[in-house]
């Protein structure tokens, strides 16, 4: 029992202290979670809401895949695009602002 004692490291710490460092721990953790979510939510995007991303019709979807102008992964009848590779073909597509002369 008196080497436990002796091992036992203590200190003390202000209240406002404590209570900034719980606050900062429960932002820290709401981020991570947003963060985490977001990363799920945005690493693959379904087929059906690809359509309405891009605001065409799912013929035109279609005529995309088979030209295989945006990559996409199938698993059965679902397709999926990662989010990089929608932004990819968005940017490829990006039509800039025109320079007064």
């Amino acid at each position: 029992m008196k080497n436990e004692a002796t091992n036992l490291n203590l200190a003390v710490i202000s209240q406002d202290f404590l209570k900034k460092m719980e606050t900062d721990l429960e932002e820290m953790k709401g981020l991570l979670k947003k963060k985490n979510e977001e990363e799920i939510n945005s690493q693959w995007i379904e087929s059906v809401d690809i359509t309405k991303i891009l605001g065409i019709s799912k013929k035109t979807w279609q005529e995309y895949r088979n030209k295989r102008l945006i990559p996409f992964s199938q698993v059965g009848s679902k397709i999926y695009v990662k989010r990089e590779d929608l932004e990819n073909f968005m940017e490829s597509h990006l039509i800039g602002t025109r320079r007064q002369a």
